[in-house]
């Protein structure tokens, strides 16, 4: 990943521009609470949003998007389908519905957002379609381990494009990260900042110090050098603005291997193999 500036993008396999740094909005209320930080996150220069169904405020986010002056075409949208509704038909059904709330005609990155058994390979045909229809510029899943994308790929007529996973300085998963770069899958981080957590961990304080950045800064830098995409989640206009201040500085190999040390396969959020939603 070649890091230059906020609006910085990584190709994906086929060939698509994705944005390295965005906004997450999970947990973020749908009205004014989500229209104003995607509004701060438009001001402050990102140009990547990550929504899903299931979070509520897709329309809040199409709101914002469309208010704002930044062109349709240079914002990179994420949403993903939900569980409820996986399964080729009903995918095809809540893809127009998200459309419709994101006040938009196609999708920049369409997502499986849960392995559910005995669904998720007729929901990835679903997405094949829509991609192959050209309404949705790339396509891929999220909390998809190994053995999950494997199971896809053995049928998939397009690889998955992006995995998008929880990654932080507790839960590295090297060995997924691998196979996910070997089979050109762009890893992406999701609760990069571990809800809160790593801002108690004692070496990332220190290592912050060092460089004279926030923990934020320094765990969302370290992201971005181990070649991941990170979409932070803030409503504070301050913080998002901060949160994108990871290009004036570079954490030199050692310190990487510092942050990489970290690793001790904690989960903040759900397990993908173990999860009934």
């Amino acid at each position: 990943m070649n890091i230059t500036d906020i609006k910085g993008a990584v190709k994906l396999s086929n060939g698509v521009q994705m944005p390295y740094f965005g906004l997450g909005v999970w947990r973020t209320n749908e009205g004014q609470e989500v229209i104003d930080a995607v509004k701060y996150a438009l001001d402050a220069g990102y140009r990547h949003i990550d929504t899903a169904a299931i979070y509520g405020n897709e329309e809040g986010v199409g709101t914002a998007i469309a208010d704002h002056a930044t062109d349709r075409k240079d914002i990179f949208i994420t949403t993903k389908v939900w569980n409820a509704d996986q399964g080729y038909d009903s995918t095809i059904k809540a893809f127009e519905t998200s459309l419709q709330k994101l006040k938009t005609d196609y999708l920049d990155l369409y997502l499986i957002h849960w392995p559910v058994k005995g669904k998720y390979k007729e929901t990835w045909r679903a997405l094949e379609t829509l991609y192959a229809e050209g309404r949705v510029k790339a396509i891929g899943v999220s909390n998809f381990l190994q053995h999950h994308l494997e199971d896809v790929m053995q049928s998939a007529k397009v690889m998955p494009m992006v995995d998008q996973l929880e990654f932080h300085p507790r839960l590295v998963q090297p060995k997924l990260l691998a196979f996910a770069r070997q089979h050109g899958i762009q890893y992406e981080a999701w609760s990069p900042l571990m809800q809160g957590q790593i801002f108690d961990i004692p070496e990332l304080k220190e290592l912050a110090q060092k460089y004279g950045v926030s923990v934020a800064q320094l765990v969302l830098r370290w992201d971005l050098q181990k070649g991941v995409v990170t979409i932070p989640k803030s409503i504070q206009q301050h913080r998002i603005a901060d949160n994108a201040k990871v290009f004036g500085f570079n954490i030199e190999a050692a310190d990487m291997a510092v942050i990489d040390g970290l690793d001790a396969a904690t989960r903040v959020g759900p397990d993908p193999d173990n999860f009934n939603f």
